[in-house]
């Protein structure tokens, strides 16, 4: 583990725990199963902190390969000191590294090379040498002549040759080369024009016409437009440093003679060094840097929406009717029962003269399959359709809720191969309906099924490094995944995979196990499945709920390891482990009496949650925004109207949000509190309700201005949703009943 002192110093943890850690990763052991259930070992390492010790470990993994291979390069080529194998080997970064192998590094034919050639090192190191020792010359042209030959017809020939060799050496240097790129980094200026092809107002990018910002000050989504911009042709976009004080930098630490010629010999040299030598490749090197950093605030932020959509609360598993609207095409209904089983589908016309027939064959699926919900798809003819469902569901008893939903990335799933091989005999229309149905009784199961680039709540996700991305964002989805539990009977082959320790040949094996011998009937069932030992079951049980089972503790997150000791706990409290799990007061139980070699505090903390609430959802109650009646287009809003309206994304600017028209308004960053703002994620998230105040209206653009700050005097979150920790401590919700939901969405509720 010759990384973990490393890596422990820069996370501030001791040795000993990512020694742990990685240790537990090297024996397949997944983060999610290791931040849950490998507590003692690691001293509670979080999630967060295990996937930054991974990330460390294959980064210095992968600088300690290239180091080797640098070594061997240069020792091949003989040129191998000691010094030069020290400084290699104590170097921390890639960009040190290859800047102390540049001058070594196999490159084509340069200027340099051709002098070299031609025999004109000698020369360079002569003036090399003069410059270092401050000896006199009188004449350079002088000193030059004597390498006059075939190849070299003159004096000036010869000068210009060293030249050459000189700056590139001058160019090569690791420490000039650090000082030029932190130079450009803290006070260079990042400038951009659109192209005379692009008249005024054509472009997307008209705020970048005539764009200047510090490099150091420039936000990520700025970077990432203007290198989109470039990468179009539409936009130029330069980066320029203090060109006189790096050379007046690299003039100090190179000249030593104060010889005059010599001097402004030198001083000709070193200003084509940095000009044709260093200026282009550090410049992109810096840009590249940024471009990276950019890249990865934005998928960061791309993260933290997805693992907000995907921990949405779920309306529940009950009997539920999904609508794709559309008005010439019709709207697609389909039925689904309680576990996301399709049932039934129908076109109706509502739209286009037929809604007396569209209300009756509605009406008829909704007491046919005891529909308990009606989702509606936001997108096209959304409202017009919500308006219908809710003339055909008015006089119904029991009366159906229905509730809009966004359904975007319904599309993408409909023609997905997963939705293929789930309805492989049902229309690409049909499968958005089902999508958005499934939706709303459990949103994580439904949108693992999709991209989650695709989903939309995030910001030039196609311009980011896309294997960052995909990694980032399957950590994402596989956290919460296991964050939440997955019911083992009704979980899809999609959502089982994301389970720790579960890969995709054995999801398929569960599914075909369950669908050939019946529901599980408890954990160690698993073990039967095909592909799935002892490992992998140590890995995936703990997170797999099965409900009604044997054994109650198998619909919890205490893991089938520690089934023994929750056992003697209940015993200790006389509650029969076999007996349907009540709520229990175990605050002042004296765990210490329970702690063994294997099993340590907090763990046995753990299992006493579970036990005091067994089969708890961690995820928040499921809330809703109530559209203003009479504002369904842009032309109805004013300013200063004060709207109810729900985060749909969150960037670095600010944040979207969804108030009941056709567009989304934002929230700059600026009005989001009374305070000063760095990160927008630190006062909103996706799928908050929030409450906003209408500050402009630009009807040819179609952008609307809102603030939060203006509605709640700016203290902070605008309508603040439950902590992780208080997620996680909350029970889970007896079932609801129909009345339950009628109750929460009765209000008048109209989105687009």
């Amino acid at each position: 583990m010759q990384f973990a002192p490393v890596i422990a110093k820069d996370l501030s943890v001791r040795p000993a725990q990512v020694e742990a850690a990685l240790e537990l990763l090297e024996t397949g052991a997944t983060v999610p199963f290791i931040a849950r259930y490998r507590k003692e070992k690691t001293g509670e390492l979080d999630e967060r902190q295990l996937r930054q010790i991974e990330e460390q470990f294959a980064y210095l993994s992968e600088l300690t390969n290239r180091k080797q291979t640098v070594l061997e390069s240069i020792d091949n080529q003989g040129k191998l000191t000691p010094e030069l194998r020290n400084r290699i080997t104590q170097c921390t970064s890639k960009t040190e590294l290859e800047d102390l192998y540049l001058p070594y590094r196999p490159k084509r034919r340069t200027r340099a090379t051709i002098a070299r050639e031609k025999g004109l090192e000698p020369l360079a190191q002569q003036l090399a040498q003069l410059n270092q020792t401050g000896q006199a010359v009188q004449s350079l042209e002088t000193l030059a002549a004597e390498y006059v030959s075939d190849q070299v017809p003159d004096a000036a020939t010869a000068l210009q040759g060293a030249a050459d060799i000189l700056a590139e050496g001058i160019a090569e240097q690791s420490a000039l080369r650090a000082y030029v790129r932190q130079t450009l980094l803290k006070t260079g200026t990042v400038s951009s024009k659109i192209k005379p092809d692009y008249p005024e107002g054509s472009t997307k990018y008209e705020m970048y016409r005539k764009y200047d910002c510090a490099i150091a000050k420039l936000a990520p989504h700025n970077l990432l437009a203007l290198l989109r911009g470039d990468k179009e042709g539409i936009l130029k976009v330069n980066l320029t440093g203090d060109e006189d004080n790096i050379l007046e930098h690299l003039d100090y630490s190179q000249i030593r003679t104060k010889q005059a010629n010599l001097r402004q010999f030198y001083q000709t040299v070193i200003k084509d060094a940095f000009s044709r030598l260093m200026k282009n490749s550090l410049t992109n090197e810096v840009i590249a840097e940024k471009k990276a950093w950019a890249d990865g605030e934005s998928i960061n932020t791309f993260a933290v929406n997805i693992k907000n959509l995907l921990l949405a609360a779920p309306a529940g598993m009950k009997p539920t009717l999904g609508v794709d609207p559309g008005f010439r095409t019709g709207c697609k209904v389909a039925a689904i029962d309680g576990t996301g089983k399709f049932l039934d589908y129908k076109p109706i016309f509502p739209h286009t003269g037929k809604q007396e027939s569209a209300a009756k064959i509605l009406s008829e699926m909704i007491k046919r399959h005891n529909i308990q919900l009606i989702a509606i798809g936001n997108g096209t003819a959304s409202r017009e359709t919500d308006a219908f469902v809710g003339s055909v569901i008015r006089d119904l008893e029991p009366k159906p809720i229905k509730v809009m939903v966004n359904e975007s990335g319904a599309s993408i799933y409909s023609a997905s191969e997963v939705a293929i091989s789930e309805f492989p005999d049902l229309d690409i229309t049909v499968r958005g309906a089902i999508s958005i149905a499934r939706r709303l009784q459990d949103p994580l199961a439904e949108l693992v099924k999709i991209e989650p680039k695709s989903i939309g709540v995030g910001q030039y996700q196609h311009d980011v490094d896309q294997k960052q991305l995909k990694q980032k964002l399957d950590a994402t989805v596989e956290s919460c995944v296991n964050y939440v539990g997955v019911d083992l009977n009704i979980a899809s082959r999609e959502l089982l995979t994301y389970v720790s320790g579960i890969s995709s040949a054995v999801a398929n094996n569960i599914v075909a196990y369950r669908n050939e011998n019946g529901a599980f009937n408890s954990r160690r069932q698993l073990l039967k499945v095909a592909k799935l030992g002892p490992k992998a079951y140590e890995q995936c049980a703990g997170f797999l709920r099965i409900r009604d089972g044997k054994n109650p503790l198998d619909n919890t997150a205490v893991h089938p390891e520690s089934y023994n000791i929750a056992t003697t706990i209940l015993k200790d409290q006389g509650v029969d482990s076999k007996a349907v799990l009540s709520e229990l007061n175990l605050a002042n139980l004296d765990l210490q009496r329970y702690v063994t070699e294997a099993v340590g505090l907090p763990t046995l903390r753990d299992i006493v949650e579970e036990l005091e609430k067994p089969g708890r959802d961690p995820r928040a109650e499921f809330t809703y925004a109530s559209f203003q009646e009479g504002v369904n287009e842009i032309s109805d809003l004013t300013e200063g109207m004060i709207l109810e309206g729900v985060i749909t994304n969150v960037a670095n600017f600010g944040a979207f949000v969804d108030i009941g028209v056709h567009q989304d308004g934002l929230v700059h960053v600026s009005q989001l509190a009374n305070r000063f703002v760095s990160d927008p994620k630190e006062i909103v998230q996706v799928g908050q309700v929030v409450k906003v105040k209408v500050l402009e209206i630009n009807k040819e653009l179609k952008r609307i201005g809102l603030s939060i700050k203006a509605v709640d005097g700016g203290g902070g979150k605008a309508a603040p949703r439950p902590s992780k920790k208080q997620a996680v401590e909350k029970a889970a919700p007896k079932p609801a009943s129909l009345s339950d939901l009628q109750a929460k969405f009765s209000r008048p509720k109209r989105r687009r």
